[in-house]
């Protein structure tokens, strides 16, 4: 149980990553996988590694936009579909399918690898037919950020105006 701790501790440093004066674009491809586990079973679910087209990143740190909303998509699934509510999902991404393959065994391994004296998980995949993950689009919430006004100007633009410039 400590490793779900540890795991989740890293994917909330993630989170809270800083994106100031970054550029934010879309990656033609990106790879993502999920799991889930709950602190009150054993049950840990993994999705398979897979494609998503158009995801938005943050060139700064290429930290994936909207991170949080792909582990929702998960979530809520295992909510809904599966029948089982309170999961803490994460999502781990990369550009390269084959360093995300590496990372992919690793966490697989440590719940699928049995230890000596380590509790045992029930660990269940998803198949693609089942879940994928839905490309977010940034775009709208990348218009607001940039404070776009009625006509198309920015709101710096419009201060300019404002006095004369």
């Amino acid at each position: 149980m400590t490793k779900t701790i540890r795991l989740l501790a890293i994917a909330a440093c993630m989170v809270m990553g800083l994106t100031a004066n970054a550029k934010k674009m879309p990656v033609p491809k990106m790879y993502m996988f999920g799991m889930a586990a709950s602190f009150t079973d054993t049950i840990v679910h993994f999705t398979s590694i897979q494609q998503i087209d158009s995801a938005w990143i943050d060139t700064k740190n290429d930290f994936l936009l909207s991170r949080n909303e792909y582990s929702y998509q998960l979530r809520d699934y295992l909510a809904q579909k599966q029948e089982m509510p309170q999961r803490t999902c994460i999502v781990v991404y990369g550009k390269n399918l084959k360093k995300l393959e590496k990372k992919y065994a690793k966490i697989k391994r440590l719940y699928t690898a049995p230890k000596k004296g380590a509790r045992k998980f029930d660990v269940r995949f998803l198949e693609d037919a089942d879940f994928h993950f839905r490309t977010i689009d940034e775009t709208p919430y990348l218009e607001e950020e940039e404070g776009g006004v009625s006509d198309g100007t920015s709101v710096k633009q419009e201060k300019k105006k404002k006095r004369g410039k």
